[in-house]
């Protein structure tokens, strides 16, 4: 098990040592973010701009305008949810090269309720012109991404979850922009999954290779952008697919296959139904009320698998969560 915020921080410590144009950017949550570990190793390329996150993305943009690479974050419900506007108007229409960090993502902030979780980020992110969106399944992955980010130009999210995740195999190598990783092949359908959701659908997978139900797992790290043709000939290996997500079904990672996969059958998607997130005492209990754990994963992947109707599934699923 390792940690994703603390890989973001240690990642830009290792980066600054090499490229002094490297800032780093926080709005009172660096010791979440871990952005702090960038201010005890560079404190004079550190700005600390308080609860304004508005602020923070026009800071950024102008440093950016400098020559600076700078690296913005907070929690992702804040970020870029208090700064879509200067998101937009400062570093995308401009095309700017500022990095985004939406930190404690999704449900993993499982304490502080709907007003800390952000279930809409990637929809927010993903329709944004010169935006690229990404999601990490790991630490490993998160520390490949964010090197990638430093040394590619252009406006980048990254996505990254609170909670300790296990290591996704093959999440060491060289991040490649756009391409889903198979990392379990199957034959009776493809679950296409993002950020913590990987592991979990691995899991799901190998319980569900005991009952003779085999599946292929994708991990996709880049929702934006995406190699449409890639998903396309994954999905035609099999003869039904799901993507599952930490997000809501509305303009995340479900709705990017969808799109890729435009004239061929829909996929189910499994994720958080037209809904605010909630409190409670531990993540895991979260995610077995959104039916995100690993259990009532493996049943969603079963019945799909099985052919369940879509619509059918889809009401199960919302009636026996609101019951």
């Amino acid at each position: 098990m390792s940690n994703l915020r603390a890989a973001y921080g240690e990642t830009l410590v290792e980066l600054g040592k090499d490229n002094d144009k490297i800032v780093v950017l926080e709005a009172d949550l660096g010791k979440s973010t871990m952005g702090c570990l960038f201010e005890q190793a560079f404190p004079s390329r550190f700005y600390e701009m308080g609860i304004a996150e508005a602020n923070m993305a026009a800071t950024a943009a102008g440093l950016s305008l400098t020559g600076k690479v700078p690296f913005m974050a907070s929690f992702a419900v804040f970020c870029p949810g208090r700064c879509y506007d200067q998101i937009r108007t400062a570093i995308c229409i401009p095309s700017l090269n500022v990095k985004i960090c939406g930190s404690s993502a999704g449900l993993s902030d499982y304490g502080d309720g709907a007003t800390h979780q952000s279930v809409d980020d990637i929809a927010l992110m993903r329709v944004l012109p010169n935006m690229r969106v990404f999601c990490a399944a790991d630490a490993r992955e998160t520390r490949q991404i964010v090197r990638y980010m430093a040394e590619n130009d252009g406006p980048m999210y990254l996505r990254v979850s609170r909670a300790d995740l296990p290591d996704i195999p093959g999440s060491d190598g060289p991040f490649h922009e756009g391409e889903p990783m198979i990392l379990r092949k199957g034959n009776d359908a493809a679950v296409f999954a993002a950020g913590a959701m990987v592991h979990s659908s691995l899991e799901a997978a190998e319980e569900l290779a005991g009952l003779g139900c085999n599946v292929t797992v994708v991990n996709v790290p880049s929702i934006k952008p995406l190699n449409h043709e890639a998903v396309r000939k994954i999905a035609r290996s099999v003869p039904r697919v799901m993507t599952i997500e930490e997000h809501s079904t509305a303009g995340g990672l479900g709705d990017a296959i969808s799109e890729a996969l435009a004239g061929m059958p829909s996929p189910y998607r499994l994720g958080i139904l037209d809904s605010f997130g909630a409190s409670a005492q531990n993540y895991e209990v979260l995610l077995k009320a959104y039916r995100l754990d690993t259990d009532s994963i493996a049943e969603s992947i079963l019945a799909v698998a099985a052919g369940r109707p879509a619509d059918e599934l889809l009401r199960y699923f919302f009636i026996s969560r609101q019951g």
